[in-house]
């Protein structure tokens, strides 16, 4: 992943969560005794909350990946063709 992608990405995401999270529930104190105003605001930062992590862990996941895929001796011959005969160091 690029390096402009994570600079861009996680303040991006973060402040549209903490929009949702913050700014949306606090903007319902207008709204205190209507619409049931707490419910909502409650439900609001629990969904900030829950999709920020979700998001945040995938996102995550994914500058290091644990397993890389499974590729057959052909497939990586075929890579380092392609790849303007790469050197490859394969294991037995």
């Amino acid at each position: 992943m690029e390096l402009t992608t994570l600079i861009l990405a996680l303040p991006s995401v973060t402040a549209f969560w903490l929009i949702i999270g913050i700014v949306l529930p606090a903007s319902l104190l207008v709204l205190r005794g209507k619409y049931h105003a707490g419910i909502i605001q409650t439900m609001l930062v629990c969904t900030a909350i829950c999709c920020y992590l979700f998001w945040l862990i995938a996102f995550l996941v994914q500058l290091n990946p644990l397993v890389g895929p499974v590729l057959k001796k052909e497939e990586l011959e075929h890579i380092a063709r392609q790849w303007n005969d790469a050197e490859i160091h394969l294991k037995s």
